[in-house]
């Protein structure tokens, strides 16, 4: 798959009522993954949204997920601009690059879900998202 770039959105508990509301706006397929389906089912928040994905039909993608617990989130600051996809050399180059002279937020590692993602702040203050597919098999 091609790398991407889009926005993703940071809410207070209530992701799946802005992505609902999003998909109607826009229309296109709406992707919801709780923090539940990743193994954390008896917690407080297992019904909340870990990632959500609206890809529209004019080709627009909005991501955007709650904040879990122990995570800030400030209203105006609530947004980072992803780059995923699967070529590694390609993100990591990316994620190199801008995290050289910034500061990362969370190591570039493999998560839960399976692939290596990290979070960055670029020097310009600006929140990056890297997140490397693994190969599925």
């Amino acid at each position: 798959m091609p790398s991407r770039l889009n926005p993703y959105l940071s809410f207070d508990g209530d992701a799946r009522q802005a992505f609902e509301f999003y998909q109607q706006v826009f229309g296109g397929e709406l992707a919801l993954n709780t923090f539940g389906s990743f193994g954390q089912q008896d917690t407080p928040f297992a019904d909340k949204i870990m990632h959500a994905m609206l890809e529209t039909p004019s080709g627009f993608t909005l991501m955007g997920a709650d904040t879990p617990p122990g995570m800030e989130r400030t209203a105006g600051d609530n947004f980072a601009i992803s780059l995923s996809g699967d070529d590694d050399a390609e993100l990591r180059g990316y994620w190199e690059k801008l995290s050289g002279s910034g500061s990362v937020t969370m190591p570039l590692e493999k998560q839960i879900w399976g692939d290596e993602f990290g979070m960055c702040t670029d020097r310009f203050g600006t929140p990056w998202m890297v997140n490397i597919a693994q190969p599925q098999g």
